[in-house]
Formats: C-alpha cells, structure tokens, sequence
C-alpha cells in the first residue's frame, strides 16, 4: 500500500518473436537481449528478460499506483521489445500462442535445459504466451487471505484475456489454448482453501516433497504468493493482443485483490467452491471466452458470460472507485464487448483473408497500436501517462 492507500501493481507480459514476412516464430531472444543490453534501454522503465524458448521474450513492467502509468509501461515495453526484436530480424507480437508451425528452440541457460530434459514434449513444444499480474500485499497473511478469495473469479479473467485460438496451424476450438495446454504442467491449476498462511506453506512442501519439480519456481498455482516480491501474483491471462487490454484486466484484479483483502479482514468467509468445480470453471472459460455461457462465480451454475462480467464488475466496483480505475474499466469493458477479444479478432483476420501468416501480420500491427479512445491501429501513443 501507499499513502494514498491504493495498491502498486504491475505485469509481466510474455512476447511471440516471429518473422514479419511469413509469420513464423523465429529462435531470436539471445541476440535480442544482447542487441537491449548494448542499446542501453532506460532502467526505469520496462524491462526485458529471457523466457524458456528463444522465440518469446519477456516484458516485466515497473510497479507503479495509477493505472495509466501500467498502461503507459505496457506500451513502451511492447515498443522496447520490438526495437531490439527489429534489429536482429525479428518482429514482437502479443500473441498467447503462434497461429504458424515453428519448432520452439530453449533459450540456453542450465535451468531450461534441465526443464527440457526433464519435461519431455510438454516443455520441447512448450510455445505460450501468458500475462502475470502482481498486485502488492502488506503481508502473508493477507496474501494468503486474498489467494483464498479471489479463486472463484479467476475464470473471468481468463475469458477477458482470451488470445489464443490457434496453434500450429489449426483452429483448436479454444479461445484461450495458451491456459489449456498450460494444465499440464504437474502444479498448475486452482487451489484449495488455505485459510492460514501455514496451511499454504505446508502445501508448497508437500509439492516439493514429490520430488515432481524441479524448483519452487514451478509451484504454477493459478494464483500464489511471489516468492520474489511482496506481491499475489496472478498468472491465469492470456498476454493480451491490445494494450488496453491488458490495463484493463490488471485493474481488475487489483480490484479484486483489494475487495478480498477487505473481506479477509472483515472476517466475511470465502466462496465455497471446490478446486475441482474451478478447474471446470477454468475449462468453460478457456473454450469459449466470452462467446457463450461461464461458471457463475458465486452460484457454480452457467450464466451468460456477460452477466458474470457484471458481477464481477459490481463485486469490485467500490475498490476501482477509490483505485480511480472506473471510468478507465467501463470503457474498457465497452470496447471488449464491441470489438471481441484478442481471440475473436485472430479469427475474423484468418476469415476474411484466409492465411495464417496474415493473422500474425495483423497482430504485430495491433500490438504495437495504441490509441485511447479505443482505436486497434495506428501509432503508439507517446504521450499516454
């Protein structure tokens, strides 16, 4: 918290390196990060750091209070990332999974090479592109009180976030197959109820005591505690085709990680709703976004996907007010609802021109657009912030 009183925030975005001619993802991310080294980027803003596969890269944002500041960072660490991915061949687009067939390459540090090995075909074709969204915490034992709260809202935000349609050339009937092929990994998923910040460590070692992963690094849980910042981190997203986007769904779950830490200290109890009724929740989600119906949060039955974005909108509304986020989360909401999502607009390119090269083509475009009232394409907006 702050002086204010509103929650810093911030993203990782994971980007797709591809050739801008035919779509492919392309091995770029050593001489990437060699050519932002040697550029000397400004430390105070995003940063870019290596991912598993050498055709992703990562974009970390800072931590900033108000929500056009995110923004802002989202859209110049997009522009960073494409500078540097530019001037080794490459083109960096915010796409969840690659529409084009490509052999990812593991990015050559000792740690991924031991997940490649270990891993088998899960980690070799491991080629997805999430967004992670951490949201301070004054301790653990709020953290773990807001884990326990948040859980059964965590679906919508991977409808919101829907990007990944295709893969490998086909049309997977998902509109987020990013999150889908990412339940395979041995830990991720929803969790229990913890109820204490004890009960969640005694989790984490049971985990570990498997001998199952690697690190702790690899306890995926669809929300955790950072082992790295005072933070939640929230890591269900798809990486989000528009930048907008992105704020909008970070706000969100700021929204959501205030209303539960209010409740936590309020005593109100968590929803009751089994991590195996999410996990459905998860799937409903990521098949068919925000196109038919969703698992209600609060009620576990199916309601039209809008509706449980408007409870979701009305459970964290009083927190966005004093967040300031309103005005900024109604209008995004309203473009979502009028233009799709990254998913939605993937599929409409591939309709209307019938190639997947131009699907990828259109989404280095609209990645690198920004406008604020809404636009999909044009020049980034320098001035935003």
């Amino acid at each position: 918290m702050n002086a204010e009183g509103v929650r810093t925030f911030g993203v990782e975005e994971e980007l797709l390196l591809v050739d801008g001619a035919t779509g492919q993802p392309l091995a770029a991310s050593w001489a990437l990060l060699e050519e932002y080294a040697e550029a000397g980027e400004d430390t105070a803003g995003p940063k870019l750091e290596a991912e598993l596969q050498q055709e992703m890269i990562e974009v970390v944002s800072s931590a900033p209070r108000a929500l056009v500041r995110l923004v802002s960072d989202v859209v110049v660490g997009r522009a960073v990332a494409d500078r540097a991915a530019r001037a080794v061949g490459a083109r960096a687009a915010a796409l969840a999974t690659s529409p084009v067939p490509g052999r990812p390459h593991v990015h050559p540090t000792a740690r991924f090479g031991t997940i490649i090995d270990r891993y088998g075909v899960l980690a070799r074709e491991n080629l997805t592109c999430g967004m992670h969204i951490h949201v301070f915490v004054t301790s653990p034992r709020e953290g773990v009180g807001v884990l326990d709260r948040i859980r059964n809202w965590l679906p919508v935000l991977v409808a919101l976030s829907a990007n990944s349609p295709f893969i490998n050339g086909q049309d997977t009937g998902f509109t987020s197959y990013r999150s889908q092929v990412w339940q395979g990994w041995p830990s991720a998923g929803p969790s229990p109820v913890y109820g204490s910040v004890a009960a969640y460590r005694a989790r984490e070692e049971e985990l570990m005591a498997t001998g199952v992963l690697l690190d702790r690094k690899m306890l995926y849980f669809d929300a955790r505690l950072s082992h790295t910042y005072p933070t939640v981190e929230i890591r269900v997203a798809d990486v989000c085709l528009f930048a907008e986007d992105a704020g909008l769904i970070a706000a969100l779950a700021r929204g959501l990680v205030e209303t539960a830490a209010r409740d936590w200290r309020a005593g109100l109890p968590p929803a009751k709703i089994s991590a195996p009724a999410l996990r459905l929740a998860g799937w409903q989600a990521r098949l068919s976004g925000l196109g038919a119906d969703l698992v209600h949060p609060l009620t576990g039955h199916p309601a039209p996907a809008w509706d449980v974005v408007g409870a979701l909108l009305n459970h964290v509304l009083p927190a966005l007010d004093e967040a300031g986020d309103t005005e900024a989360v109604m209008d995004g909401l309203v473009r979502l609802l009028e233009r799709g999502t990254g998913a939605d607009r993937q599929r409409a390119v591939l309709h209307r021109t019938g190639r997947l090269a131009d699907v990828v083509a259109d989404a280095v475009e609209v990645t690198h657009s920004f406008d604020r009232g809404g636009a999909t394409a044009g020049a980034v907006d320098p001035g935003v912030g």
